[in-house]
C-alpha cells in the first residue's frame, strides 16, 4: 500500500511540474509577442527615420529595397494603419514637438541672427550709427537679402532718433520679423474635387523627391489613396528614387522609361488617378535650372496638360527651396513664379545651415506663404509652418532651446 501510494504522489508532482512549464512556456509567449510588437513598429519608424535621399543630379539609389526587412515594409504598408506612426513617435503638433525642438533645429541661423544682433547690442551699449551698420552686416551675411535688411533698418533708425533702449531695438526687431513672416499659418487644404493634384517644381538638390516621399507617409496616414509620378525623365535616379518612396509608403507609382515625355507622364498619371478613384497625385518634376528657359517652357506644358484633364488642376503647386543655397534661393524664386503659378514655399534643409534667413527675405518679396518646412530627415521633421513659433524659436534663449 506503502508502494502504491508513493507512486501516484510521484506521478501527481510530476503532471503538476509538467502543467507547471505548460503555463511558464505560455507566459514568456505572451511576454515575448508583447515585447516584439513595439519593436516591429520602432523598426518600421526607424525606417523612415533613416531615409535621407537626395534630390540631387547622380544621387545614388539605396540599394534597401532588396533587403527582406524592405520588402516585409512594403508588405506593411499596404494599408494606412501600417504607415501611420506610433502615438510615442507621432508628432505631438506645432506647439509642443516644434516649441521643445525648432529652436535647436534651426540653432546655426538663430545663432547667425538673433545671437549676434544681441550680442552686438550688449556690446554697443546704446542704439546709434554704428550698431546699425554691425546689425546690417550680420543680417546681409545670414542671407536675409539687401532689400529685406534695408527696410528693417530704416525701421531701427527712428529708435537711434529717439534714444530708445537695446532692449526697445529687439523687441521691435521681432515685431518687424513677424510682420514679415507673417502670424498665420497656411497648411495645404485638399479641393472639393477628387483627386487633388500637387505639382512639385525646383531646381536639383533642393529635396523634391523626398519631399514628395514624405507628404507620401503623411497622407497615407491619413487614409489617403496617395499616387506617386515619377515627371522627372531626365534621371532614372530619380524614377528609382520615388519607387522607393512608393514600396515605403504604400502609395501606387506611374512611371516610364529613362527620357520619356514627362507631359505624357502626368496625363497617364491623371487619368489613371480619375479612373481608379485616387485622393492624391503627387507629381515630381525634373530639377530645372531657372536658368534655362527650354526646361522653364517645358514645366509650362506639364501644366498645360494637366488642365486639358482637371480645369482646375493643379490645386496646389510647391516650389522647393534649399535653405543652405541662401540668395540664390530668392532668385529661384522670382523665375519660377514669374513661369507658373506657385501656390506655396517648401523650405528644406533648415537644420543644417546658417542661411536660413533666406526664409525672411523670401518672404518679404513674395506674397506666397510657405507651408513646410524641413528641419531634419525623419518624416516627421517635413512640418507645417508656423511663422510665429518659428520667429519664437529664432528669439529663444540658450536655456530654454
Amino acid at each position: 500500500m506503502l508502494f502504491f501510494w508513493k507512486k501516484k504522489q510521484d506521478q501527481s508532482e510530476q503532471q503538476n511540474t509538467a502543467a507547471k512549464k505548460t503555463v511558464e512556456q505560455d507566459v514568456a509567449t505572451k511576454d515575448e509577442t508583447l515585447e516584439q510588437e513595439p519593436k516591429e513598429v520602432a523598426s518600421e519608424n526607424d525606417t523612415f527615420s533613416s531615409v535621407a535621399i537626395e534630390d540631387s543630379p547622380g544621387a545614388a539609389v539605396s540599394q534597401k529595397t532588396s533587403t527582406a526587412s524592405d520588402v516585409q515594409l512594403s508588405e506593411a504598408t499596404s494599408s494606412p494603419e501600417a504607415v501611420a506612426p506610433s502615438e510615442s513617435a507621432a508628432p505631438r503638433g506645432f506647439f509642443g514637438k516644434l516649441k521643445a525642438a525648432l529652436g535647436q533645429r534651426i540653432r546655426k541661423t538663430r545663432d547667425e541672427i538673433v545671437g549676434q544682433i544681441k550680442a552686438a547690442v550688449k556690446a554697443a551699449g546704446k542704439v546709434d550709427e554704428h550698431l546699425l551698420e554691425r546689425i546690417e552686416e550680420i543680417l546681409i551675411r545670414a542671407d536675409v537679402g539687401a532689400e529685406t535688411t534695408f527696410k528693417i533698418i530704416e525701421e531701427m533708425r527712428e529708435f537711434e532718433a529717439r534714444g530708445a533702449s537695446a532692449d526697445e531695438l529687439i523687441a521691435n526687431f521681432k515685431k518687424q520679423l513677424l510682420d514679415i513672416v507673417g502670424t498665420e499659418m497656411h497648411c495645404l487644404v485638399p479641393p472639393a474635387e477628387r483627386p487633388w493634384v500637387i505639382l512639385f517644381v525646383g531646381v536639383n538638390g533642393t529635396g523634391k523627391t523626398t519631399t514628395i516621399g514624405k507628404l507620401a507617409a503623411e497622407f497615407r496616414a491619413q487614409g489617403r489613396k496617395t499616387l506617386l509620378v515619377a515627371g522627372d525623365t531626365f534621371r532614372a535616379a530619380a524614377i528609382e528614387q520615388l519607387g522607393i518612396w512608393a514600396q515605403r509608403t504604400g502609395a501606387e507609382l506611374v512611371a516610364k522609361q529613362m527620357g520619356a515625355d514627362p507631359a505624357g507622364v502626368a496625363y497617364d498619371a491623371i487619368t489613371k488617378a480619375v479612373s481608379e478613384n485616387y485622393d492624391v497625385v503627387l507629381i515630381d518634376t525634373a530639377g530645372r535650372l531657372h536658368t534655362k528657359t527650354n526646361l522653364m517652357e517645358e514645366l509650362k506644358k506639364i501644366v498645360r496638360v494637366i488642365k486639358k484633364l482637371m480645369p482646375n488642376a493643379p490645386h496646389d503647386t510647391l516650389l522647393v527651396l534649399d535653405a543652405t543655397t541662401g540668395q540664390n534661393a530668392i532668385q529661384q524664386a522670382k523665375v519660377f513664379t514669374e513661369a507658373i503659378p506657385v501656390t506655396g514655399l517648401v523650405m528644406t534643409k533648415l537644420d543644417g545651415t546658417a542661411k536660413g534667413g533666406v526664409l525672411i527675405g523670401i518672404r518679404n518679396l513674395f506674397a506666397i506663404p510657405v507651408v513646410k518646412i524641413g528641419v531634419g530627415e525623419a518624416v516627421e521633421d517635413l512640418r507645417d509652418f508656423d511663422p510665429r513659433e518659428f520667429v519664437d524659436a529664432l528669439f529663444e534663449d540658450d536655456d530654454n532651446a
